[in-house]
């Protein structure tokens, strides 16, 4: 089964993406980027509106590849009390010893990595180095944000290949990416175990605009039409099989 990740801003999107039937509520700040990080403060408000109904994520932020930048943040994240703590993967520093200090700063937290496949080649070494430090799954994502989507910038083998390494390595395998109703499909055929979607729920596809109740149901029909005739074909549930909570 592919769950829908729906990324909200605050509590009362929280609470739309919920009503909405979304099955994983992603926490970020869009206007701070591509996986910018919201407050501790709304973190914790989001989490008090979700109250344990949905596995609740929260990224770090946009961050250099500095290891001790990286576990501040991942530390203090985690601390708020999400499920999972989402780390991106950008260009230069040293990303596998990053990787390794999210692992030692997750505290209770699953970790979740995030490639943005704009800017760095989502390789076999990070997948590898994620399952080794004991990472959940592994994400494609987009860092620009410039109306091209995930699949204008990978082909479908190339997703299919990452979403086969990630599965090898035992983590679940998610897909973003400014997607849309029209990516649902021919992703979904590839058997990730997450879409994520923000600009697709928000009004006029806007991802710095608020969410919309009836955009987020639709999304979610979607995946669950294309979830439900991947199960009737015998596809495996990514998220059982690959250990998400």
């Amino acid at each position: 089964m592919i769950r829908m990740l729906a990324s909200v801003t605050d509590p009362v999107e929280s609470e739309i993406a919920v009503t909405a039937g979304a099955d994983l509520i992603d926490l970020k700040n869009p206007d701070d980027g591509a996986l910018g990080a919201l407050p501790v403060s709304t973190i914790r408000s989001c989490l008090d509106a979700v109250a344990g109904r949905r596995p609740v994520s929260a990224t770090i932020g946009d961050l250099p590849m500095e290891p001790a930048c990286v576990a501040d943040a991942v530390s203090r994240t985690a601390a708020t009390g999400v499920d999972i703590v989402k780390m991106g993967i950008l260009a230069g520093g040293d990303p596998q010893a990053s990787i390794a200090a999210a692992a030692q700063a997750r505290g209770p937290a699953a970790l979740f990595g995030v490639i943005l496949a704009d800017m760095v080649s989502p390789t076999l070494d990070l997948v590898r180095a994620m399952a080794g430090a004991g990472f959940i799954g592994v994400m494609l994502d987009t860092g620009l944000k410039d109306g091209r989507t995930l699949r204008d910038h990978l082909s479908a083998d190339a997703l299919a290949g990452f979403i086969g390494q990630a599965r090898d390595a035992g983590l679940s395998a998610g897909l973003a990416g400014s997607l849309r109703l029209a990516d649902i499909g021919p992703l979904a055929a590839l058997h990730p175990s997450i879409l994520g979607f923000r600009g697709a729920l928000c009004r006029n596809g806007a991802r710095r605009d608020v969410i919309d109740q009836h955009r987020v149901a639709e999304v979610v029909h979607g995946v669950r039409v294309s979830s439900d005739r991947l199960r009737q074909a015998g596809a495996p549930d990514g998220l059982q099989a690959y250990g998400f909570p």
